[in-house]
């Protein structure tokens, strides 16, 4: 006996949520910041199993991506959709962080209730099961309530088995493919329609083009989920990406790979770029991150602007050699940080750095010297700020929950932007503190001032969009209460979307506030912004505005040791004599000199 042809529409309902601002509303704006490469991975490979007709040829499978920090998500609607056809549906929660946890499990509650099945992935739920020892009581209870969680990467077709038992009405209680990482050439493209991507500032959508890293940085989560070993796309897998993209109009991207400048693919990307550029007028734009070591790479950084590299972001974390070897982050190489932001300034480029609060050695102290050190001596644009946290799936966390030491069981704080555990040197409100005053500190009208004026100096044309930044990363925090990378235009703030445990409030008081709030916030953002452009165009119009040199954009010479990055820090000058001696022994080597080697200079003076 055959099976029955299947027939009838399933709605896959793929939804990327947010978290809870502190007052226990979803953190939602009418412009998001940051496209989510989860649900674009998700949604290419969605789309590949409908073009394969996995559920049949007589289903229709109907995908509706969904970002919750640009889109509320309306659960009544959506059953009634799939009820009334038919009421064959799952829900993908996708790309589940820490943080958004909790917000996922009052998403999923009515769609439960409605018979309609729901299956959640992403690096909580991948990075918990691979690091701690039994399954954490958050998963279990989502167990409890009938979710399904999906562990690990989707690509190589593993996403069928789930529709079909979805279609079935038999999802299995768990799909894990944490120890099978697949093979990323040949992929479904990474895809979100134009109108999900309309919903970001600046029309963004986002790919990647690896996966995996290979260092031991114990504060992430990425090689517990992704692996230590690195999987990348190819040029053509990239060029069906951009020109996939290019059909819809679609041209600006954030690529989320960990560390573009160590795929070993780099080169042949950044040429077929650069050939769709320069030969087919596609132009492309993006902003990636990279290591302190990329501008050692011969023709990286004058290739990656020609292929629409405009703004880069590197993982800089601390400008102590002692707290970046205290969570096993020896990659990034202090003596090797002015000459690399100069390289990269010699183009047009906006550069973004990470900065860490509350490593083991910092001090309120120690942490406002250091960004003073910055401010002075470094070229950077903008920095964000985090504090060091032991997310889910990290060593850390791994670590802290066997010692059994206290972090706070609240999930939704996961989002670096709240302080979760104590520290061994500032109490709790010292780390709150000074957490609130590098934020002050950097971001001051005469700080920005300084930057923009170095950015003039130095020919750049990223006027408008240094600007823009700086405003954003300034006023977030002190406006919104929430990370300038969480952050957006426009809140969207809806009283029944409470934080499940906590009341509805009044209308009147609710919306009486929310106007309040948002009035104070974008007239103090419009103020920020006038002062700022006004600033600009002083700048601008200066006759010596070529001239203005500071230490910060002063190439490397023979005081540099003298510096306070240097000399004001604590382990980096033994940090800079280890370099020394690492670049003399391979200097000597390429020279072919057996014994006797002259020291070669150290790698800060290096041409």
């Amino acid at each position: 006996m055959t099976d029955p042809v299947k027939q009838g529409v399933f709605h896959l309902i793929l939804i990327k949520p947010t978290h809870y601002d502190d007052d226990g509303y979803p953190l939602q704006w009418r412009y998001s910041t940051i496209p989510s490469n989860a649900l674009a991975c998700v949604n290419g490979i969605a789309q590949d199993c409908r073009d394969r007709n996995v559920l049949g040829e007589g289903v229709d499978i109907r995908i509706h991506a969904q970002d919750e920090t640009n889109s509320r998500v309306r659960p009544q609607r959506l059953i009634d959709m799939i009820r009334r056809d038919g009421g064959r549906a799952m829900i993908g929660l996708v790309g589940v962080q820490s943080n958004q946890f909790p917000r996922s499990l009052d998403l999923a509650r009515p769609f439960l209730k409605a018979g309609i099945p729901v299956c959640i992935g992403g690096f909580h739920v991948s990075g918990s099961l691979a690091m701690l020892d039994g399954t954490p009581p958050e998963i279990a209870a989502a167990e409890d309530l009938g979710i399904s969680f999906f562990i690990g990467e989707a690509e190589e077709g593993r996403l069928d088995e789930v529709l079909r038992d979805a279609w079935d009405g038999k999802l299995k209680p768990r799909y894990d493919w944490r120890d099978k990482l697949p093979n990323l050439q040949g992929a479904p493209v990474p895809l979100l329609g134009r109108d999900e991507v309309k919903r970001t500032y600046g029309a963004y959508s986002s790919f990647d083009l690896g996966r995996g890293c290979p260092f031991q940085c114990s504060f992430c989560t990425i090689i517990n989920v992704q692996g230590r070993v690195s999987r990348f796309r190819s040029a053509d897998d990239l060029e069906r990406i951009v020109r996939a993209n290019h059909a819809i109009g679609v041209h600006r991207f954030f690529l989320t790979d960990d560390n573009l400048a160590r795929n070993r693919n780099w080169e042949p990307c950044f040429d077929r770029l650069i050939e769709l550029r320069e030969k087919e007028g596609i132009d492309v734009r993006l902003q990636v991150q990279v290591d302190t070591l990329c501008h050692r790479i011969p023709n990286f950084i004058d290739k990656a602007v020609r292929a629409g590299v405009d703004q880069v972001f590197m993982g800089l974390e601390n400008i102590n050699a002692d707290n970046l070897a205290a969570v096993k982050k020896g990659q990034n190489k202090i003596g090797e940080y002015r000459e690399m932001f100069l390289a990269w300034k010699k183009h047009p480029v906006v550069i973004t750095v990470g900065y860490i609060i509350g490593f083991p050695n910092d001090t309120r102290q120690s942490i406002l010297n250091d960004i003073e050190v910055l401010k002075r001596e470094l070229p950077i644009d903008l920095i964000y700020f985090t504090n060091l946290t032991p997310l889910p799936g990290s060593e850390d966390h791994q670590t802290l929950t066997r010692k059994g030491i206290w972090m706070d069981p609240d999930l939704n704080k996961y989002d670096l932007n709240h302080r979760v555990t104590h520290h061994q040197k500032m109490s709790d409100a010292e780390w709150d503190q000074v957490y609130d005053e590098v934020w002050d500190r950097f971001y001051t009208f005469d700080h920005m001032e300084t930057i923009l004026r170095r950015m003039t100096a130095l020919g750049s044309n990223k006027r408008f969009t240094t600007v823009y930044r700086l405003l954003w990363y300034r006023d977030f925090r002190r406006f919104h209460g929430c990370h300038p990378l969480e952050g957006g235009f426009f809140r969207v703030k809806v009283r029944r979307d409470r934080r499940s445990g906590l009341p509805v409030e009044n209308p009147v008081s609710f919306y009486a506030k929310y106007v309040a709030a948002e009035s104070r916030n974008l007239i103090g953002m419009a103020w920020d912004y006038f002062k700022l452009r006004r600033a600009m165009k002083r700048i601008w119009a200066d006759p010596k505005r070529f001239e203005y040199v500071d230490q910060a954009i002063t190439p490397p010479g023979a005081a540099e040791a003298e510096l306070g990055l240097y000399a004001n820090t604590r382990g980096t000058a033994a940090e800079l004599e280890k370099q020394k001696r690492q670049r003399a022994i391979i200097d000597a080597a390429r020279a072919g000199i057996v014994k006797d080697a002259k020291p070669a200079p150290p790698p800060i003076a290096a041409e």
